[in-house]
């Protein structure tokens, strides 16, 4: 009986390739898989079946993990407003770990003597793939034929048209990676330092112009409304949100960072929904969070990040950080109004029943109704304390 392997196959060349490959030098049953985290519609899931079946694969599955994904990866980015570098909501490469761990369940599900992926060995995918297989399933060994072989394109073209593989590989001027939390683009200019993408590059093109309004609604720190419209699976709000914002142009921008393997990295992206979604949220929780839990979460979610880009999502202290971040969601509910306009947005305010502003205690730079002014005068110099003592000492002894 001839071995079993389970690829990754996502229906592009390294993967076409790879389905080829283990099957006629390999000599194994190769059986595919898609993980679906919301980023291919039913038309794109159907190509893909019928090229793996093209290529001779002898099973071929869809697995949807897009409620998994928004459920243990995009909701905790949300309450930790994780933006890697300040600028990327850690977009497409966030599904990787949730499909890893489909492919790799599947592959025991059906007792796969081998589980491959397409990776190349420039990138951390390799490592996100490898990561989660071997932590969940240390006896199925990993192929990776395209790095471990440092194919080019051109060979992979050639491999698949002398193998009878009829097909348009001409090579696409942009790569592009769509997913549910925004889509990566990269090309020439992201190879570069100095240059920024066209706008042709955008699969989301500009539309829309003059001004318009969104107004989402959070409760406990979930999306679950859209201009009045209630959602009851935040993962449909989230389409909504990119559905009318992104054709302002919204949510763009290139993402310069640090790869897993060292080396500096950078992307372009769009990502309306994200961006939308993360800012509104931290604007509603600087009205309805104190001080020090805004604090703890900045320093959390920004570890939570790192980690989760890091491939470490199945570090046990990554729950105790998701924790930590959906006890601070409690009163994180209400309305923030958005504007929108070509390639911009502003946060215009929000409407909460938890809002601190709303409080009997005083009004901002206008009125004290909780102390009087001896009390002011009293805390401020008690509150200098320890700089007068500082001072006095050290003037003494210059």
């Amino acid at each position: 009986m001839k071995e079993k392997v389970l690829l990754a196959f996502s229906g592009g060349l390294d993967t076409s390739f790879c389905a080829k490959y283990l099957s006629v030098d390999k000599g194994l049953e190769v059986y595919t898989a898609v993980a679906n985290t919301g980023g291919f519609s039913k038309e794109e899931l159907a190509v893909i079946e019928e090229k793996a079946y093209k290529l001779g694969s002898v099973k071929h599955v869809a697995l949807d993990v897009t409620d998994q994904y928004y459920n243990n990866s995009i909701r905790y980015m949300v309450y930790g407003n994780v933006l890697r570098n300040g600028t990327y909501p850690i977009s497409v490469s966030s599904e990787r770990i949730f499909q890893a761990i489909a492919i790799i369940e599947y592959a025991k599900q059906i007792k796969a003597d081998y589980v491959a992926h397409g990776s190349t060995g420039a990138g951390n995918d390799q490592v996100r793939f490898d990561l989660t297989f071997d932590v969940l399933a240390p006896e199925i060994k990993i192929l990776t034929p395209t790095r471990d072989m440092t194919l080019t394109r051109e060979y992979e073209i050639n491999y698949l048209k002398e193998h009878g593989v009829v097909a348009d590989w001409t090579k696409m001027e942009y790569s592009i990676n769509k997913g549910l939390w925004g889509t990566s683009i990269g090309g020439k200019e992201t190879l570069t330092s100095e240059k920024t993408l066209p706008e042709s590059a955008y699969p989301t093109p500009m539309t829309k112009s003059g001004e318009g309004e969104l107004v989402i609604t959070f409760d406990k720190g979930e999306v679950k409304g859209v201009n009045g419209t209630k959602f009851e699976n935040p993962v449909d709000a989230i389409r909504k949100i990119e559905e009318l914002a992104g054709p302002w142009g919204v949510g763009r921008d290139m993402h310069i960072g640090d790869t897993i393997i060292g080396i500096k990295g950078r992307v372009g992206f769009e990502a309306a929904a994200p961006i939308l979604i993360i800012k509104a949220h931290q604007m509603l929780e600087k009205h309805t969070l104190s001080k020090w839990q805004q604090y703890w979460k900045d320093q959390i979610g920004n570890w939570y990040g790192m980690f989760l880009h890091e491939s470490q999502y199945l570090e046990p202290s990554m729950r105790d950080m998701e924790a930590f971040l959906e006890s601070t969601q409690k009163h994180v509910s209400g309305d923030v109004i958005v504007k929108l306009r070509p390639y911009n947005y502003v946060l215009v305010g929000v409407k909460s029943d938890f809002d601190l502003m709303k409080s009997e205690f005083g009004e901002y730079g206008e009125v004290n109704k909780a102390w009087s002014a001896d009390d002011v005068k009293g805390f401020t110099k008690i509150l200098g304390n320890q700089m007068k003592i500082y001072q006095s000492v050290v003037k003494k002894n210059s």
